[in-house]
């Protein structure tokens, strides 16, 4: 009996480890990972710093968001905005390598962000960057 319970338990590790592996490999090839803390949503971009930057102010313009203040050098950068409501939106952009940037997008106010409104910012910039 308890050789059986064994080989059961065995068995059903083997399929859930092989199971999480395809998981994993599916995925990874077209999916984006994103990492959400303290209401900054963050990922990266196949795309270099400056292409990166023109695209985020492309989109909050696209989404009718007033740019209220850009800062730049040459590894990263921070755009604020607003939107038609007035709730802040800051994109801030850091060069990982030359053809790879990190984007992160932080809107509402401290305790009540928008995770909504980051991932739409993220999504239209991904649209633009494909």
């Amino acid at each position: 009996m308890i050789r059986k319970v064994l080989i059961l338990l065995l068995l059903s590790s083997y399929f859930i480890i092989l199971g999480c592996a395809a998981f994993i490999a599916g995925t990874g090839a077209g999916a984006v990972v994103y990492t959400y803390v303290n209401g900054e949503l963050k990922t990266s971009y196949q795309a270099t710093f400056d292409e990166t930057n023109r695209t985020c102010t492309a989109v909050l313009k696209s989404l009718e968001m007033v740019i209220t203040e850009k800062t730049s050098d040459s590894i990263k950068a921070t755009i604020k905005a607003k939107q038609t409501d007035g709730t802040p939106v800051t994109i801030k952009t850091v060069m990982i390598t030359p053809g790879t940037t990190e984007v992160s997008v932080r809107s509402g106010i401290i305790g009540i962000w928008d995770k909504k409104v980051s991932e739409l910012i993220h999504a239209s910039i991904a649209q633009r960057l494909q």
